[in-house]
């Protein structure tokens, strides 16, 4: 009978060089066979290695394992600690991260730059303040409250927890600070609406990356200045700019021109990405689509969304053009589209049902968009939100079914607000039932005292039928409380140029020429016409 040769035990430096992965083809499966024969042969990892291992298992995105190797460890290191943390970190489990520096302190292991990003990190996204606050006093007794790579990240803990000053006292006290100080606080002052603030530390930066420019971009977007944006971008295109664009700026640029509806100015952000190859990314593709179609070009939409590949589509790209398609009010294309998202294995969220019931509602496809609506939780698991009844009443008002529509309000889990009174009003409107609109407009009322299109509307119906007391009663109750009735605009684009207009306003440069059209009614019947 033949001798069977023992399985051969690889001394302790080749597993360890097999673990770091250093000048050893396919690493990642060799650290994995390494780390199966040290358990089968009863050897347990030093802290050191095992921190090796942990930090191999969640690079793989194999978290299991690394924290069933960190459990193994009965004396673990600082080291190890941080391993674990940053793989809890990076895969979103940030109780467990903080479960784990809790531990750290509790055994007198001391953290460090390493840790405290990582702690700071989960603390900030699971709005944790409190804590927060209390692992900053614990850094600055560790002395690694001036430490830039900390720093920073309080700055960002503070931020994105909404505590700005803080945040702002940290940079300041910071003895040196690095681009990302200067980003981090440039996008909290952007996200409270500080565009002052945010605008005084962007011109007095000596050193910009692409990070503060789409910074600068994405805050002007978001806070209603496209114009803004769009001249910052055009300024990152000029000749002489050091920082040329990159697909995240371009993703918060093109919003800029859906707000402005420029549609030459999109078109032309779209040349640019194709001629540096960022418009393969299929996040810049479903941005200009959804551009496209907000500037009222649905064939250039549609053509973008096709061009992504189908296992390249996200949910986003499909809630684009759902959406696409109801703001056209192409409602069988949008509901189409939203089958072919399920055939395609994404799962809609509540902005897939928004798009879908507002394609219903403009199309007048009230049964199917009903259909939907009651399936909502039982098949796709998506609780209704505040926007989906909205979407819901409003497709029920614009097909008069004025009754159904305030049952439903009544039947909600949350409380109504303006959007949903305000939808309901409408439909009142169109469909001339009074007793239905005072009720939407007494609620309206108290809601958004301010908005006095809901007295004007109100006090329309009211005149139709010449119930003139009550038209005097609302033009009382507007002039005391210094209500005016909001002024009629218009836009309209020539020549790649948006020119807003408003009731009333001469203030536009040819506004004599404008004007002139007045009199075409009258010299039209002169004419016989």
């Amino acid at each position: 009978m033949a001798k069977t040769n023992p399985p051969q035990i690889l001394p302790y430096a080749p597993i360890f060089e097999l673990l770091t992965g250093h000048k050893i083809p396919n690493s990642l499966n060799l650290g994995r066979q390494a780390h199966a024969h040290m358990l089968l042969r009863g050897l347990r990892p030093t802290a050191f290695v095992g921190a090796k291992i942990v930090a191999m298992y969640a690079s793989s995105g194999d978290l299991n394992s690394a924290a069933l190797t960190f459990a193994h460890i009965t004396h673990p290191s600082s080291l190890l600690c941080n391993s674990i943390i940053r793989a809890y970190t990076v895969c979103g489990n940030f109780e467990k991260t903080i479960e784990i520096y809790f531990r750290m302190h509790l055994i007198g292991l001391k953290a460090d730059y390493f840790t405290y990003p990582f702690v700071l990190k989960s603390c900030a996204d699971l709005s944790r303040v409190g804590f927060g606050r209390c692992v900053h006093g614990q850094g600055l007794r560790g002395g690694w409250g001036f430490d830039m790579y900390v720093g920073t990240s309080l700055i960002d803990f503070y931020v994105k927890c909404g505590e700005l000053s803080d945040g702002r006292r940290v940079f300041d006290e910071m003895p040196v600070r690095d681009v990302s100080s200067w980003n981090a606080l440039i996008a909290g002052y952007m996200r409270d609406g500080m565009i002052s603030n945010a605008e005084d530390l962007f011109g007095g930066m000596e050193e910009r990356n692409v990070v503060s420019w789409t910074a600068m971009i994405s805050g002007y977007t978001q806070n209603g200045l496209g114009g803004r944006a769009l001249c910052l971008f055009n300024e990152m295109l000029e000749e002489g700019s050091e920082v040329k664009p990159n697909w995240l700026t371009v993703m918060s640029v093109l919003p800029a021109c859906a707000q402005l509806a420029d549609f030459e100015q999109g078109r032309r952000i779209h040349k640019f990405a194709s001629g540096v190859g960022l418009d393969s990314n299929p996040s810049v593709k479903t941005a200009l689509a959804a551009m496209y179609a907000k500037c009222g070009s649905l064939s250039d939409a549609r053509f973008l969304f096709m061009s992504i590949p189908a296992n390249k589509k996200g949910l986003v790209s499909w809630n684009t053009m759902i959406t696409a398609y109801a703001s056209h009010g192409y409602g069988m294309e949008a509901v189409s589209t939203f089958e072919d998202m399920i055939r395609a294995g994404v799962q809609p969220d509540e902005i897939s049902f928004t798009g879908l019931f507002c394609g219903c509602s403009h199309s007048g496809l009230v049964d199917i968009g009903l259909k939907y609506f009651n399936c909502m939780t039982a098949v796709y698991s998506v609780e209704p939100r505040h926007e989906n009844y909205a979407s819901v009443v409003d497709l029920l008002s614009r097909a008069g079914r004025l009754l159904e529509a305030k049952h439903l309000i009544y039947q909600m889990p949350m409380q109504a607000g303006p959007s949903i009174w305000g939808a309901l009003l409408a439909g009142c409107r169109k469909h001339w039932n009074l007793e239905i609109a005072e009720i939407a407009a007494r609620n309206l009322f108290v809601l958004e005292p301010e908005n006095s299109g809901n007295y004007v509307l109100l006090s329309n119906m009211y005149a139709d039928v010449g119930m003139w007391e009550e038209v005097d009663n609302l033009r009382a109750l507007l002039k005391a409380q210094g209500l005016r009735k909001n002024l009629g605009s218009s836009w309209v684009e020539i020549n790649g140029k948006t020119h807003l207009f408003l009731g009333g306003d001469t203030s536009h440069l040819d506004s004599n020429k404008i004007y002139l059209l007045e009199a075409f009614p009258e010299k039209i019947k002169a004419a016989s016409y």
